[in-house]
């Protein structure tokens, strides 16, 4: 009598359809425990069909039932993480394809295998990062691309939620990694073109190039000696910190300086005080060598070649032109035309120098090669009136500097003239006299004073290469008359 009063209970919390005494059909079963509540089909007493299971603290699932099991397709929410996931089901676990959603916001769609990713899938993050590829025991594992939060990109192998083995990451900025990987960074054999254009193909180690330059060095002595008006050429290393040539790096950008020693205003003979103070704006920098210096132009020999190279282009020119038709043409009409058939990229260059103050083209920035560079053709510009005094001979300098040419430089351009008179036009006359004016100027090209000056290079990659420059490289230079180049 007890065992049925009992079973009258447990039958008592099922209210729905029955057949030979068994749930079936659509009812509602709260379980003795009062945690579970169930709304839905049953047959043969088994929970079979579509139905909600409900629990005390808020969760329930709501979908396909069979015999008993959760089992097929439906929906699952979880109060305490507030997590909730849609797609396949098997015996109450997550598996097949099914998407869930995080409290947080992230979302993963894609394989389950009883209860945790496995397979293929797409995960989006509360960042908004995705990752699309594969997964093994709930972790990105195997081959898979993932679209980062800062713009980047990778695609290659995973690890244990790790970027491992083979991937190449494109950078937000242009820069891109293509080479081995191992704990998430770069480790092992690797390129990197950076955005800047450098390019670094060697060994990696826990994210940094092992073969990286360290330092800039200008090859030659403690002092290296520039024959005066005679154009010099100075070689470049990149070095590693073992002292080897950077070989595994090309493309940084150097630039050559140069500045001679800085006196002070207040230590100068003069009477005008703020004259120098306007004259030395420029704020001095500091030498390894243990004084200041200020910049002193540097300048590249092009515009004698623009003279040797073009006089012939122009003559020809002007001779078939005056020979077929009239010609006339002004001193500024010769520049033009003088600019137009220079070989390309020479036509960009600056004026010839018209007096001391002015500068010609600089010598042009290089690219680095194999970890070395080399700036040929370097020539110190003429000594800029207001850096005189800097230098131990300087009266001497300003002497020469306004000295007149030569009687044998003179007699040799006198007959230059009277042949090229004899031989053209009153056009080519205009020529020759443009010619002259030049050939003048090249006087004023160079330094005119012997002393001591400082070469520098730089390092001015942009952006700099692994968001660090190298250090500028010094050297001395003594620049010495052009009679005693043949002396020891």
């Amino acid at each position: 009598m007890a065992a049925s009063r009992k079973a009258l209970r447990v039958f008592h919390q099922y209210a729905g359809d029955v057949k030979k005494q068994l749930r079936h059909g659509y009812g509602i079963y709260v379980y003795t425990n009062s945690f579970f509540r169930y709304e839905g089909e049953w047959k043969d007493g088994k929970k079979h069909g579509h139905g909600k299971l409900l629990f005390r603290d808020g969760s329930y699932y709501e979908g396909e039932f069979i015999h008993g099991e959760i089992t097929g397709n439906g929906l699952r929410y979880w109060a305490t993480s507030g997590n909730k996931y849609s797609g396949d089901f098997e015996e109450g676990e997550l598996h097949g394809h099914g998407v869930m959603h995080y409290q947080d916001g992230g979302r993963y769609e894609g394989e389950f295998a009883f209860g945790i990713r496995e397979g293929h899938g797409l995960l989006v993050d509360k960042d908004g990062q995705t990752y699309s590829g594969a997964f093994h025991k709930n972790k990105k594992y195997g081959e898979g691309q993932m679209s980062y939060q800062n713009g980047d990109h990778y695609e290659g192998n995973w690890v244990l939620d790790q970027r491992q083995g083979h991937g190449v990451l494109h950078c937000l900025d242009g820069t891109i990694y293509e080479g081995q990987w191992r704990n998430d960074v770069f480790s092992g054999q690797g390129t990197m073109i950076h955005c800047s254009g450098v390019i670094y193909d060697g060994p990696w180690i826990n994210g940094h190039p092992a073969d990286i330059a360290k330092k800039i060095v200008i090859l030659g002595g403690d002092i290296i000696n520039v024959v005066q008006g005679i154009p010099a050429t100075f070689h470049v290393q990149l070095q590693t910190e073992d002292g080897e040539i950077a070989t595994k790096e090309n493309g940084r950008v150097l630039r050559i300086r140069a500045g001679i020693k800085y006196t002070s205003p207040a230590q100068l003979p003069s009477t005008n005080i703020l004259e120098l103070i306007e004259d030395f704006e420029e704020k001095p920098f500091q030498t390894p060598f243990g004084y200041e210096c200020v910049n002193y132009p540097l300048s590249c020999m092009t515009h004698e070649k623009f003279m040797q190279d073009d006089h012939n282009t122009v003559s020809t020119k002007l001779g078939e032109e005056s020979s077929t038709a009239h010609l006339s043409m002004d001193e500024s009409d010769l520049h033009s035309e003088a600019a137009e058939d220079l070989p390309a990229g020479q036509n960009e260059h600056p004026k010839i120098l018209i007096n001391e103050e002015d500068i010609s083209l600089p010598p042009p920035n290089k690219r680095v090669e194999m970890g070395q560079a080399v700036f040929e053709d370097v020539v110190f510009g003429p000594t800029p009136s207001r850096f005189l005094h800097l230098l131990e001979d300087a009266d001497k300098s300003r002497k020469k500097a306004s000295g007149k040419l030569s009687a044998e430089k003179t007699e040799k351009m006198t007959v230059s003239q009277e042949k090229i008179e004899d031989s053209r036009t009153d056009s080519i006359n205009k020529e020759r006299k443009i010619k002259k004016e030049i050939g003048t100027l090249d006087n004023k090209s160079i330094a005119k004073t012997v002393g001591e000056y400082v070469i520098m290079v730089e390092d001015i990659t942009s952006p700099p290469f692994l968001g660090k420059p190298l250090q500028t490289a010094y050297k001395l230079v003594r620049m010495i008359p052009e009679n005693s180049k043949g002396k020891k």
